[in-house]
C-alpha cells in the first residue's frame, strides 16, 4: 500500500500490472518486483503497568485507529512485550512505535493518545521508547493536565513528572526520541486460490513480523485486504481501490492476476530503519512460501511507483537470499 507524494510522502498505493519475470521459493511463484517505501519521522514509547493486561490494555487502547497515514494521521503498533527487567519502573511493559510524514504531525498523534488513552488507563505509566538527538514532548506538554499539581524530578540528567490522578499518580518521562530515519511502506502482496489459503498465508507473514524487532504491520492483525491506488474517478479522493488486483474485477480492468487467483491480502510493514524493514519483509516472504502453493498462497509480488517517487526499493529477490 504505497503512498501519493504531495508536500510529503503520506499515502500508499499498490502499484498495478504484473511484472514479467518470476522467481520461485518452494513452489510459490515470487514476482522479480519491489516494494517502494518513504521517509517517515517515528518514536517509541515504554507503557507500563502493575501487570502485564493492563499494560497491554493502554498499548492496544493508544494504538487504535492507526493503520494508515491516509486517514489516521500515524502508523502505530505495539513493537514487543517488555519483561519487568528491561523496563525503567520493573513492572511489565509494552514497546509501542509511531510513525507519521512529519515531526509536527507526530507529535500531536503522541500527546493525543497518550492523554486520552495511557493516561486514562488504571495503573499506567509511560517512557520514552526511543534515545535520539532530537526528541519529542511528552510529560513536558502533558504535565499541564496536573493543574498546577505536577512534579518534575531528574535521574541521571532525565526528567520525569508524576502526575495526581484518582488511582494515585501518573508517571511520564519529560521527552522522547524521534529519527528521521524510519521507514514506511515495505509490503507484500500475497496472491492464493481462495480466501482461506490466502490468509493461512498472510497470517504467517504477519506472526513472522511481529517477530522482528524495530518494525510494526500496522493494519488489523498485520493484514490489509483493501490495498490502494493513487487517485479516484470521484474529486477529493486521494486514494483508491487497488482494481488491478481484485479478483472480481478481472476481465472489467487492465488486471494484475493470473486466471488461478482468487484472493490477495497485503502485509505493509514500517520501521525504524530500512534493515528493519528488510528483515521483516525476508521473514515474512519466508514463511509465507514455507507453506507451499498447496497450503499457501501460489504467487507473491509487491507494490511500488516505478521507483519514482520512494526511495527505498525492497527487491524480493534480494529478500530471497
Amino acid at each position: 500500500m504505497p503512498r501519493v507524494k504531495k508536500a510529503a510522502p503520506s499515502v500508499r498505493t499498490s502499484a498495478a500490472g504484473a511484472p514479467s519475470r518470476a522467481l520461485r521459493r518452494n513452489g510459490v511463484r515470487i514476482d522479480d518486483t519491489f516494494a517502494e517505501a518513504f521517509d517517515m519521522r517515528a518514536t517509541a514509547l515504554i507503557i507500563t503497568a502493575h501487570d502485564r493486561k493492563w499494560a497491554r490494555q493502554a498499548a492496544v487502547t493508544m494504538t487504535g485507529f492507526a493503520t494508515s497515514v491516509i486517514a489516521c494521521g500515524t502508523e502505530a503498533a505495539i513493537d514487543r512485550d517488555m519483561p519487568p527487567d528491561e523496563t525503567p519502573d520493573g513492572r511489565p511493559g509494552v514497546r509501542v512505535l509511531m510513525f507519521a510524514g512529519s515531526t509536527a504531525e507526530l507529535q500531536k498523534q503522541v500527546q493525543n493518545r497518550v492523554g486520552q488513552c495511557v493516561l486514562t488507563s488504571p495503573g499506567s505509566a509511560c517512557y520514552a521508547g526511543l534515545a535520539g538527538e532530537e526528541t519529542l514532548l511528552l510529560g513536558d506538554r502533558l504535565r499541564y493536565f496536573a493543574d498546577g499539581w505536577q512534579i518534575s524530578k531528574r535521574f541521571a540528567g532525565t526528567r520525569y513528572w508524576r502526575l495526581p490522578v484518582m488511582d494515585g499518580e501518573f508517571v511520564i518521562e519529560g521527552r522522547t526520541g524521534l529519527t528521521k530515519s524510519a521507514v514506511g511502506g515495505g509490503n507484500l502482496l500475497l496472491m492464493g486460490r481462495d480466501f482461506a489459503s490466502t490468509l493461512r498465508a498472510a497470517e504467517a507473514a504477519a506472526a513472522a513480523v511481529a517477530a522482528v524487532p524495530d518494525c510494526i504491520a500496522p493494519f488489523p492483525g498485520g493484514i490489509v485486504r483493501s490495498g490502494s491506488k493513487v487517485g479516484s474517478k470521484y474529486k477529493g479522493m486521494i486514494a483508491s481501490t487497488n482494481d488491478a488486483y481484485c479478483p472480481t474485477l478481472r476481465g472489467s480492468v487492465a488486471s494484475a492476476l493470473d486466471a488461478e487467483i482468487g484472493c490477495v491480502l497485503e502485509i505493509v510493514i514500517d520501521g525504524l530503519t530500512p534493515d528493519a524493514v528488510a528483515a521483516a519483509m525476508r521473514a515474512g516472504l519466508h514463511a509465507a512460501t514455507d507453506l507451499g502453493p498447496d497450503r499457501g498462497v501460489l504467487r507473491i509480488g509487491a507494490g511500488n511507483y516505478g521507483g519514482k517517487l520512494g526511495r527505498h526499493h525492497f527487491h524480493l529477490r534480494e529478500l530471497l537470499r
